[in-house]
């Protein structure tokens, strides 16, 4: 097969091979392996929904009991293949200047059974809507993003209904934790693994909660948190809201600097940096790290062991962005929320499959930005080579009999759900 000079697809299938490779001793047996590889080749390519049914027909199953299977009942421990995700993507990613990046997203859902679920706000949708919400960990570097762990959100709705997580199969015993605990766990494990990195930022959900500053202190991991206008920030001069002390700075404290770089080029904004009191008895430097333009502002505590300049800070205070675009990159290439999934273990698992495919198109994608491109051609982005990828490695579109096999199956399959729905009706008829 001819491919053009500046696309490589055996390199890609070498990187992909290793990746599973590196996963394949957490399934105890054979078959869930080789059902992992396919449902993650199936995350991969380009089907309209992704789903067990049609990741199944794409694998050439006869129906999607197998996949199924994988997601629910099979012998493999998520957190297990998380963990070898956060070793692939620190050993091609990594930087000792690096990033955690934490921050949460959630996805829209109907009725009540699925686990997590209730009417909480979610950015996704922009309000209050039906959904689950997930906490994410993204480690990110000069070099790319990607997430490295993931925490889903239990509402005390939820926690104080133990029927109710024992039919979603919630483990017995686990207790409400607020998104910042479910950070602040998710950063420790990191950092106890050894995952080099110098910052973690996050947004005013995260920079409002003191266990979670608090944490990096002790651990001297310096952050740069949002926090909102109206947070109390005592300076030399007494205390003040954010707000206040952004309008009394002088026009001299302010330098326009670079966020870093977004699809329409630089983001350039205003930036102020304001030495805050640090608590008594430590050792530490914080600051009030303050973003203006002309219609918007934006507030960040932060705090280093050392002292760094305010480029170092507005630096980490760009890298915030990269959590949106791994978001999207998940979703939008690997399928991160299209699962249909109910149960704790299927969540988690399908989670964590979605991360592995993204996961495989940020350090590809890291791997092409550093090799040599003849003249005149942008480095492949995630998206260019989930396309070219799913056509040049995964199976060819299967046969005419067997999607005619699979339009019987759903047929099938959708005329007993009906009936069951139209008997379950009616029994419940007065």
């Amino acid at each position: 097969m001819a491919v053009g000079a500046s696309v490589d697809p055996a390199r890609w299938q070498s990187v992909f091979e290793g990746l599973m490779a590196r996963v394949a001793g957490r399934f105890a047996r054979v078959e869930p392996r080789r059902r992992a590889r396919a449902f993650v080749l199936g995350l991969l390519a380009d089907l309209p929904r992704k789903n067990c049914w049609t990741i199944a027909e794409h694998a050439g199953d006869a129906s999607p009991a197998g996949m199924q299977h994988l997601l629910s009942r099979a012998s493999w421990d998520a957190d297990h293949v998380r963990d070898d995700i956060r070793d692939f993507v620190v050993d091609h990613l990594a930087d000792e200047g690096a990033v955690l990046v934490v921050d949460e997203t959630g996805d829209l859902k109907k009725g009540t059974a699925s686990v997590g679920v209730q009417r909480q706000y979610t950015g996704t949708a922009g309000r209050i809507e039906n959904s689950q919400v997930a906490v994410y960990l993204v480690y990110s570097s000069p070099a790319g993003h990607a997430a490295i762990d993931r925490r889903l959100y239990i509402p005390r709705s939820w926690t104080q209904d133990p029927d109710r997580c024992r039919a979603a199969g919630v483990p017995e015993g686990l207790g409400f934790a607020t998104k910042p605990a479910l950070a602040t766990e998710m950063i420790a494990q990191a950092l106890d693994a050894d995952v080099p990195a110098a910052w973690v930022t996050g947004d005013e959900v995260y920079g409002g909660d003191p266990h979670l500053s608090a944490e990096l202190e002790r651990r001297q991991i310096g952050y740069v948190l949002a926090v909102s206008r109206k947070r109390p920030i005592t300076t030399c001069a007494g205390v003040f809201r954010a707000g206040v002390l952004a309008h009394g700075l002088p026009k001299n404290a302010w330098q326009r600097l670079s966020a870093g770089a977004g699809a329409k080029g630089h983001r350039f904004y205003d930036w102020a940096q304001v030495d805050i009191d640090s608590p008594q008895d430590s050792g530490g430097h914080w600051w009030l790290l303050i973003r203006r333009n002309r219609r918007t502002g934006a507030f960040y505590r932060c705090y280093s062991a050392h002292p760094v300049p305010l480029t170092t800070l507005v630096k980490v205070a760009g890298r915030r962005w990269t959590v949106e675009e791994t978001f999207q990159a998940a979703k939008g290439l690997a399928g991160l929320d299209e699962h249909q999934v109910r149960r704790w273990t299927s969540w988690h698992r399908w989670t964590t499959l979605a991360m592995l495919a993204h996961a495989f198109l940020a350090v590809t994608a890291a791997i092409e930005q550093a090799a040599t491109r003849p003249p005149g051609f942008v480095p492949l982005t995630c998206s260019e080579i989930r396309r070219l990828f799913a056509a040049f490695i995964t199976p060819p579109i299967r046969n005419l009999a067997h999607r005619l096999r699979w339009s019987d199956w759903r047929r099938r399959h959708q005329a007993r759900a009906r009936t069951s729905h139209y008997r379950r009706q009616a029994a419940q008829q007065p």
